[in-house]
């Protein structure tokens, strides 16, 4: 290979490093931009994820404390990060696609849109249900847990750390979120030949087996959040299998069509 040769094909390399550092160097201000306003307002948005512990405490009245001086602060901090990341999504998903977009075709274009609008709206789903359906009712378990005292009886309170309920409210958004992608994840590998719905049928059993095992690494020890993962996940893996079959189904209706036209 001569010089020119070499010279001509590091150029487009150095042309794509330079169009990914502007993709992420948008998606980065956007997540600044929106971590900023996030707190500014980060208490207003800690009393937002509040409301599904008062609705499993069953009043209004609820008491939360911060045992170092700096715990709430970083608490904000972290709350800021995750709004940041939660708002900016569809600008990194936007960036992320139109660096890969030149690189397809028309219809891989096509049949990449769907999924980029259906990640965000899964996520959404999956986050919704924790905070109006999981995160109440798992609150209403832990509360049950306490002792008021009386004879021969401790008294044992909740007194719920700031710090700690964000973590735990996080962990179940992001998990159920994740979850939730399942679809996308399983329908993009069929696509791509790498699963079909006969496989993912036979190894159905494996899939209850790791979907209740994943359930009680991602969510907290109680059978509320457990069982509030797991029946999504059986049922987006169905759904998964369905979508699966459609895709088969189509590719075989366009090859079909392909050598009736030859």
């Amino acid at each position: 290979m001569s010089d020119d040769d070499i010279e001509a094909s590091n150029a487009p390399l150095i042309e794509h490093l330079i169009e990914l550092r502007q993709r992420l160097m948008r998606a980065l201000i956007a997540i600044a931009i929106f971590f900023v306003i996030c707190f500014i307002f980060a208490d207003k948005i800690f009393n937002i994820l509040i409301i599904p512990y008062q609705w499993g405490a069953g009043t209004d009245e609820v008491r939360f404390v911060y045992t170092a001086l700096q715990e709430y602060f970083f608490t904000q901090l972290k709350l800021a990060f995750f709004g940041a990341l939660f708002i900016a999504f569809p600008v990194i998903a936007s960036q992320i696609y139109k660096f890969v977009a030149p690189g397809l075709y028309k219809n891989e274009r096509q049949a990449f849109l769907p999924f980029l609008i259906a990640t965000p709206i899964l996520f959404l789903v999956g986050s919704c249900l924790v905070y109006f359906l999981i995160m109440p009712l798992a609150t209403q378990f832990f509360l049950s847990q306490q002792q008021f005292g009386g004879e021969g009886q401790a008294t044992i309170e909740n007194l719920q750390a700031v710090s700690t309920y964000l973590g735990l409210i996080m962990t179940l958004i992001f998990a159920f979120g994740l979850v939730f992608q399942l679809p996308v994840a399983i329908t993009l590998l069929a696509k791509v030949g790498l699963t079909n719905s006969d496989w993912l049928k036979d190894k159905r059993k494996y899939a209850v087996l790791l979907t209740f095992v994943a359930a009680a690494v991602l969510t907290p020890p109680d059978p509320v959040s457990q069982i509030g993962l797991a029946l999504p996940t059986l049922l987006l893996y169905e759904v998964s299998i369905y979508m699966a079959r459609y895709i088969e189904r189509k590719r075989a209706e366009e090859e079909a069509a392909e050598e009736a036209g030859v």
